[in-house]
């Protein structure tokens, strides 16, 4: 199960970028996973709650953003939705010269944390004298 791997890799980037921003914990993380990274996502999320065991992400919420398959034709520049299968060959004009534009994704797309109370910016009281 390489969902595993993937959520691995993503806690330990995650908690990397946490810490050096001061971060006490994680509380959500959101990923972009197009519909051809061929991840299944009910495998990421559970994947994903166990990598995050004793780490700075320990009950992080994931949400993953799926994200369409899209190409265009070469020779007629009509753009359309791939689906699963891929269908990879023009609808209107039928050539196999398609660009994938979208469909690939696995990217990190943001990040929230709570910081410490080091980190914390808290504004000084207005005094009263003048």
């Amino acid at each position: 199960m390489h969902e595993m791997s993937i959520a691995m890799a993503v806690v330990g980037q995650v908690e990397e970028a946490a810490r050096a921003g001061g971060a006490v914990a994680v509380t959500s993380v959101r990923l972009q996973v197009g519909e051809l990274a061929g991840v299944v996502p009910d495998a990421l999320s559970f994947c994903f709650e166990l990598a995050c065991a004793g780490s700075v992400l320990e009950g992080a919420e994931l949400v993953v953003d799926s994200v369409r398959a899209t190409a265009r034709c070469a020779p007629c520049a009509d753009e359309w939705a791939v689906g699963m299968p891929p269908q990879l060959c023009c609808p209107l004009c039928g050539e196999a010269t398609a660009e994938l534009l979208s469909g690939r994704e696995l990217q990190i797309a943001d990040v929230h944390w709570d910081e410490g109370p080091a980190q914390r910016r808290t504004r000084e009281p207005i005094s009263e004298e003048r």
